[in-house]
């Protein structure tokens, strides 16, 4: 499987990973929530493959202590799956 560049952020690549021990990263999804904006997910499915998908963030929720979104089309992904999310690094993405 070959992996594409992703595409470049509104705002901006090289800001650093985003972590969600700070919050930084429930406020980005929640800035994609509110604005309906296209964001190009990278995440590992449960069986280790990487995925690329490009939709909108409908919610984004917790349950059982752990952080989920909901994306457009109904798949729903736990945060700590994500590896980028407009190409910027999640922190706490398995390697």
């Amino acid at each position: 499987m070959t992996i594409s560049q992703p595409s470049p952020s509104p705002r901006g690549l090289g800001q650093g990973p985003v972590t969600s021990s700070d919050g930084a990263a429930r406020s980005m999804f929640r800035e994609y929530l509110s604005c309906a904006r296209l964001a190009e997910v990278v995440y590992r499915d449960s069986a280790g493959q990487i995925c690329i998908v490009h939709d909108r963030i409908r919610d984004l929720f917790s349950r059982a202590g752990q952080d989920f979104i909901l994306l457009g089309r109904g798949t729903l992904l736990p945060v700590d799956h994500i590896l980028t999310v407009d190409g910027r690094l999640l922190a706490n993405s398995p390697g």
